[in-house]
């Protein structure tokens, strides 16, 4: 019965620690941690939604969402990243 209840201890433990790193995991799958796809904001910026409205949709900051804004960055042909000999 000792033996058994030894096990019975240490396997509830494990349990425990694979609880506990699971929880302090989730923190860092949060959609406030994820980037931003600028593109889908200048999307929904032309439907006429505000950085609020877009920011409560994606579920992401509003500083995130403003920073969006101005020049494209993504090295598309229109931004002039990509070298002209492609």
């Amino acid at each position: 019965m000792r033996g058994l209840l030894g096990r019975i201890s240490v396997i509830g433990g494990f349990g425990v620690l694979v609880a506990m790193g699971g929880l302090a995991g989730c923190g860092t799958m949060s959609p406030s941690n994820a980037p931003i796809d600028c593109n889908v904001v200048k999307v929904q910026l032309q439907d006429g939604k505000t950085d609020a409205q877009i920011a409560a949709d994606l579920g992401a900051p509003v500083d995130k969402v403003a920073a969006c804004h101005g020049p494209e960055k993504s090295g598309n042909k229109s931004s002039g990243m990509v070298p002209s000999n492609y």
